[in-house]
């Protein structure tokens, strides 16, 4: 699984389908009346709760299994993505929907419908039942049934994880769609490779990214998207940009004026995104009627606002304004609750432990036990108990919205509360909390007609909209969701190197798309396609986070510097065909082989990198030495 934050079935698993409620299912409230996916009752709405779950690896098919590579996409896969569509089917039989913006990462996307998950995720679920069943039988010859019941419930964990597969058609989008479809989610995307957007060196780039995902999401899921979450929260307006102090050696271009953000994703239309509260508290809201008389006021995180945004570019209405984006802001006393494993939730001494797990399947067998307890002194898991405060949690969830609410709650429309998490956390990180999301559901429901309880209307941010749309308008600043509210995750000393390789390569791939010369043969266009691939896979902001915070650092170097070493190779083949027209046979062959090795987004079009703008032409020589692509210094 993300660290920064992924053989043959007997048949005697197929009598295990008919349990009636299988044991990795938390006690249930009573269905309560009312349509699919409505409230109990019409009762007045005080508040709106929106989830917001990001779901995103980054792309590790033909590079590495384990402990670093394709096994992070198994596990996520296995212990997240599957385990919220049973929640959402289990719900959805019983009239309720839990309403979250669940976002899939273009790069997500890709690797769920690739051949090599789709023939590798069976094997893998078969490994874990068989050592579960292998776990089984050495606990009961120590005479220990309590950990032999946990081994029985891993079975059973999995072998329902492997029926479900196969029920979707081995296609776990398809199960996305089928309740995005049904209204009961809405399924939105991020940037196609996870690129952090306000470092990305050339709007044409930004460009792409946007552009790539709304391509594949429609591709995917049937329909465009509306919404988008920017990778880390990154938000960066219009205005004046200099390339950042990447390191001595490495010159960078002049500064230019950039678009923001926020206009290239309303070209695209895409109607809203999300930022960490910090940018909206220190940003001054206007009111969008009656402008001109009103004066500034502190912004409201419960409130969408309007993007105020001017063009830096010509791609406006005409006066230099563009259609609107709305941004939602990141609840910040509620995720605190759900995100910390110390004073939050998952911390719970009854919840399942994810560091202590029993080799070499893999399973884990003991529970959370106590603040700083050692790994040798843990007890074992209790999946009953750990239920019970699956229902206490949601609980005093519920009342945290509401606390936090009830003070916008006065006047206008129902005030919105954002919370925004890594899809990851839920299943595979902590255990419980797809379950506690389902509980929340649940909750909330169940006192949708109680006329003592503020009603609290769990919605997605896209029908919001619709019902509610902002009333003021507010300017931000640059930021993110990391530490400092800056980019200091993804640009430090640790990780300059990086962009001092990515900048060059975004500038070349710009001018190549721009002269569109590779448009003059289906050779020219082959090796134009795989070079942006490869820009797309060095874009990717998980490489700097994973250096940053130290976890799995070696694997991001050597998956940063493997797509740029590539990177470089395709532009000696793209001058070399260039020259003569063609390529020896083994640039032909080797070519072949890094399509087949990274092999995503199959209709990209390298025009999307084209810039509409005139670039200086100093020639399309290499713009990086063989030797980059081993250094990391």
């Amino acid at each position: 699984m993300q660290t920064y934050v992924r053989w043959k079935i007997l048949s005697e698993e197929a009598s295990r389908q008919s349990v009636a409620t299988p044991p990795e299912m938390p006690p249930e409230a009573p269905a309560a009346a009312g349509g699919k996916g409505m409230p109990a009752a019409a009762s007045e709405v005080a508040g709106c709760l929106s989830f917001t779950l990001h779901a995103h690896l980054p792309y590790v098919i033909n590079h590495g299994t384990w402990p670093h590579g394709l096994e992070w996409l198994l596990e996520a896969a296995a212990e997240t993505y599957l385990p919220l569509l049973r929640m959402f089917g289990r719900l959805e039989r019983d009239g309720i929907a839990l309403h979250c913006n669940i976002d899939l990462s273009p790069v997500l996307l890709e690797q769920l419908a690739h051949p090599v998950f789709i023939a590798e995720f069976p094997n893998y679920v078969t490994r874990k039942i068989v050592a579960a069943r292998e776990d089984e039988a050495f606990f009961l010859q120590l005479g220990d049934q309590r950990l032999a019941a946990t081994a029985r419930y891993w079975q059973d964990f999995y072998v329902r994880t492997l029926i479900d597969f196969n029920a979707f058609g081995r296609s776990i989008v398809s199960g996305f769609r089928h309740f995005n479809d049904a209204g009961l989610i809405r399924v939105i995307t991020s940037a196609a490779t996870h690129g952090f957007l306000p470092l990305l060196g050339t709007d044409e780039s930004v460009r792409a990214q946007i552009r790539l995902a709304v391509d594949t999401h429609t591709r995917h899921l049937g329909v465009a998207p509306k919404g988008v979450w920017l990778p880390e929260c990154g938000y960066r307006p219009a205005g004046y940009w200099e390339y950042p102090e990447v390191g001595s050696g490495h010159p960078t271009a002049a500064g230019f004026t950039r678009d923001g953000i926020d206009q290239c994703l309303a070209e695209t239309g895409l109607g809203f995104f999300f930022v960490d509260s910090p940018l909206v508290e220190g940003s001054a809201a206007m009111a969008l009627r009656n402008e001109r008389r009103s004066r500034p006021r502190a912004a409201n995180v419960y409130r969408p606002h309007q993007v105020a945004s001017k063009a830096a570019s010509a791609t406006g209405n005409g006066n230099g304004h563009l259609p609107s984006t709305a941004v939602f802001a990141r609840d910040p006393r509620t995720a605190v609750q759900v995100w910390s494993s110390d004073a939050g939730y998952p911390g719970d001494f009854s919840y399942l432990d994810f560091h202590k797990k029993r080799f070499p399947g893999g399973h884990r067998y003991w529970k959370v036990t106590g603040a700083h307890v050692g790994i040798e002194d843990k007890h074992p898991y209790d999946p009953a108990a750990a239920a019970e405060r699956v229902q206490v949690h949601a609980a005093h969830f519920a009342g945290l919205v509401r606390e936090a609410l009830q003070p916008s709650a006065k006047s206008g429309a129902p005030p919105i509360l954002n919370a925004l998490f890594d899809a990851e956390l839920f299943g595979h990180w902590w255990f419980e909390g797809v379950f506690w999301l389902e509980a929340v559901a649940r909750e909330l429901h169940a006192h949708a007609a109680d006329p003592a309880s503020a009603r609290i209307e769990l919605i997605d941010c896209e029908s919001y909209l619709k019902l509610y749309p902002p009333s003021a308008s507010i300017s931000m600043s640059e930021g993110s969701w990391g530490a400092g509210g800056s980019s200091q995750v993804w640009l430090n000393p640790q990780t300059s190197w990086t962009y001092a390789r990515l900048y060059p390569a975004q500038l070349y791939v710009r001018e190549l798309a721009t002269s569109g010369r590779w448009r003059e043969s289906d050779l020219g266009a082959r090796i134009a396609r795989q070079l942006c691939r490869e820009l797309l896979l060095l874009e990717s902001s998980d490489w700097q986070f994973l250096i940053s915070t130290g976890t799995a650092r070696d694997y991001a170097e050597r998956r940063f510097n493997d797509h740029l070493g590539q990177f470089n190779e395709l532009c000696r083949a793209y001058e070399e065909y260039l020259a003569s027209g063609s390529l020896p046979e083994p640039q032909t062959a080797r070519l072949s082989e890094i399509e087949g090795r990274d092999s995503i987004f199959a209709d990209l079009d390298p025009g999307l990198w084209a810039s509409s703008a005139a670039i200086p032409q100093a020639g399309m020589g290499c713009p990086l030495g063989p030797e980059t692509a081993t250094s990391t210094g």
